[in-house]
């Protein structure tokens, strides 16, 4: 008895015999990292060199991708490693001018092939691109958890007490590295990255802990 199969089973067939032959997932990647590396080129400040993945953000992209989350002993070790590039201040003061680090906020300039130095200085923050940090502002991204009143709801009315001390030193080991504390965090890792400098930093935290900041009004 033959079977007759109809134009749709066919293509299916075909389908399905096109993808057996495939090749495997790791050529497959080596394949999309070429295609990747030839699409984009030197310009300016920004590298190629950016497209290389750390061991960090290679695992976590694969999570991803996978729809899933890290194993818990993945994840501790990537915040183990990343813990361990932090720097403190190299005069031991935390905060800096909260004006400065107001504008530096403000700022989503730098490190784009646009710009035409590679002096830090020069960087923005891009802090309102994510977070709510001052009520004046009324546009601001909410991909990351707002952060009005960061200093305040925390009793950081003195970040010289004792008590303030570990909010203190959290708070800038967040913005000098973040996945020392979330392995796959989204947040740039400013001062590890070299996005800022360790005034700007120091700026930083003065806005997000001084009591006289505007983000803690």
């Amino acid at each position: 008895m033959k079977t007759k199969l109809k134009y749709g089973s066919v293509a299916a067939l075909a389908v399905l015999a096109g993808c057996a032959a495939l090749s495997p997932l790791g050529d497959l990647d080596g394949r999309a990292g070429e295609m990747m590396k030839a699409s984009f080129r030197d310009e300016g400040i920004a590298k190629v060199d950016r497209l290389q993945q750390d061991r960090a953000n290679a695992l976590c992209s694969e999570a991803q991708v996978a729809g899933k989350d890290l194993p818990e002993k993945v994840a501790k070790q990537i915040e183990a490693d990343n813990l361990k590039t932090i720097r403190p201040p190299s005069d031991g003061r935390y905060l800096g001018d909260f004006k400065r680090g107001e504008t530096i906020a403000q700022s989503g300039r730098g490190m784009t092939w646009t710009d035409r130095t590679a002096d830090p200085t020069a960087n923005g923050g891009n802090c309102y691109n994510c977070h709510e940090l001052a009520k004046a502002e009324l546009s601001y991204g909410t991909i990351g958890p707002s952060l009005y009143n960061y200093g305040k709801l925390r009793g950081v009315s003195d970040p010289a007490s004792p008590g303030a001390k570990a909010i203190v030193e959290y708070t800038w080991g967040k913005l000098w590295n973040t996945r020392a504390y979330n392995a796959c965090s989204n947040m740039p890792r400013f001062g590890h990255a070299g996005l800022l400098n360790e005034q700007q930093l120091k700026d930083i935290m003065a806005l997000l802990l001084d009591p006289r900041s505007p983000v803690n009004q």
